[in-house]
């Protein structure tokens, strides 16, 4: 429920015109006698439809694998509860050391070739973990290294598939796509939560990981069948101290600019209450509701196909009441509801839980996918991986401050308590976009940002 963000039980976490391919611009065979479209885009338009399949097929793997990875290390290696938190940290540590100079590298680079690598070392990465257990050579040092080079391989895919995404699709199809693959993210995330504890108990949880191997399997070939071809990146000689030069544009856009300031700003608090009452809801759901271990999966599932509804509802909200008075709605009006989660108690008490958990995924995804609309028609193409990326930076630095503040918080406080702080800050963090463009305006801005490069950015 993160924003930008889909990974486990954290539901969350472009170029020019003139190179996105024929059938993005002219899908002539789409086209009814009175000149309107016929059917969605994954009916019409075999690049974003395997694109779709690609990305869909990945975020299922990582749900399965938000599972089965702590069972390797809790069942097989007996690691503590400590290791296993280091095992969750190392899978964002890359954001924070790399997301930064990747968002300039993908600017400077042609982005399918980067997924296309990014998917075949993660592929590799987790066929490598049966391996080594087949081996007698698994332990914690070699899952932490797995969890940072495929957290690594995430940065690299993410930013660039962000960035890619336009390449194909016209500006008029950008809404339905950005909508479609929210929404898939959302119910593959269900169905490998679902499926990851199902698949290690069939299984093994160690064997459990090929699963997760094959669906950057259908993600690699899925890419290699997309048409579309990107030009080559022109190369130009640059000075050494270019690489920090791009960097700061691409943060100076983020913070400068008064409408992407906001949304950053707004989705690194939020983030910070969202992973505050998530990094305890298990221990919550368990020790105070009196949950068994069985049921607290059904209940996340139940709550997390909010996401669905919210993909699904968004680009329609937003068509009919504006693009900023929709945002508000998802993510302050929705987010209210977050406050039902800490009266959750046992027996029908716990349709509480369901409800406000469901209304904060659906916020979130809706969110998101207004959001993603925006800064790929508002930020010049050239600078949209640097964007991606700095936003990604600041709203990825504040996942592991809210587990620890959720966990000191029920430590201290005890976890009622705390789920009461933590969620309250939820709607709280919208006040943030109350106090932006977002209040006045019908409608975030669709116009490019001026110029490109460094002249594109506020002074």
């Amino acid at each position: 429920m993160n924003q930008d963000t889909d990974n486990g039980l954290r539901e969350n976490l472009q170029l020019d015109g003139d190179t996105r391919s024929d059938d993005a611009l002219r899908p002539d065979d789409d086209l009814r006698s009175d000149g309107g479209i016929r059917g969605g885009l994954l009916r019409r338009h075999r690049d974003f439809r395997l694109l779709w399949c690609g990305e869909t097929a990945g975020k299922f793997g990582a749900s399965v694998t938000g599972v089965t990875m702590p069972l390797v290390a809790v069942t097989t290696l007996h690691a503590t509860t400590f290791q296993v938190g280091v095992l969750t940290a190392a899978t964002w540590l890359p954001w924070l050391i790399i997301g930064l100079p990747v968002g300039v590298w993908v600017d400077r680079m042609r982005r399918r070739p980067i997924m296309l690598i990014a998917a075949a070392v993660s592929l590799l990465l987790y066929i490598s973990i049966p391996v080594a257990a087949w081996c007698g050579a698994l332990s914690i040092g070699l899952l932490l290294g797995v969890a940072l080079l495929t957290g690594t391989a995430v940065v690299f895919f993410q930013t660039a598939y962000t960035a890619y995404l336009p390449s194909i699709l016209a500006p008029a199809d950008q809404p339905e796509g950005n909508a479609k693959l929210h929404g898939s993210a959302s119910a593959a995330q269900i169905a490998g939560l679902g499926s990851g504890g199902l698949i290690a108990q069939l299984a093994g949880a160690v064997n459990g990981m090929f699963a997760n191997a094959a669906t950057f399997l259908v993600s690699l070939l899925c890419l290699s069948g997309i048409r579309h071809r990107e030009p080559r990146a022109v190369r130009t000689e640059r000075p050494p101290r270019a690489l920090v030069k791009e960097v700061g544009e691409g943060l100076r856009l983020a913070t400068r600019d008064p409408w992407i300031r906001s949304l950053t700003l707004f989705g690194a608090t939020s983030n910070l209450a969202l992973m505050g009452f998530q990094s305890i809801l298990v221990v919550f759901l368990v020790r105070e509701v009196g949950v068994g271990s069985g049921t607290v999966g059904a209940l996340i599932a139940a709550a997390g196909s909010g996401g669905v509804a919210g993909a699904f509802a968004a680009r329609r909200v937003a068509a009919r009441v504006g693009t900023a008075r929709a945002t508000l709605l998802f993510e302050l009006g929705f987010a209210v509801f977050a406050l039902l989660i800490p009266l959750t108690v046992g027996g029908a008490g716990l349709l509480l839980y369901v409800a406000g958990a469901f209304c904060v995924s659906a916020g979130v995804v809706a969110g998101n996918v207004i959001k993603a609309g925006f800064q790929q028609s508002y930020c010049p193409p050239e600078l949209l991986g640097r964007l991606t990326a700095s936003t990604s930076f600041i709203n990825f630095g504040t996942i592991p401050l809210g587990a620890l503040l959720g966990g000191t918080l029920g430590t201290v406080l005890g976890l009622r308590a705390a789920m009461w702080i933590t969620t309250a800050g939820v709607p709280l963090a919208g006040l943030i976009l109350v106090f932006s463009p977002v209040r006045t305006a019908r409608d975030l801005p669709t116009a490019p940002l001026s110029g490109t490069g460094s002249s594109a950015l506020p002074h």
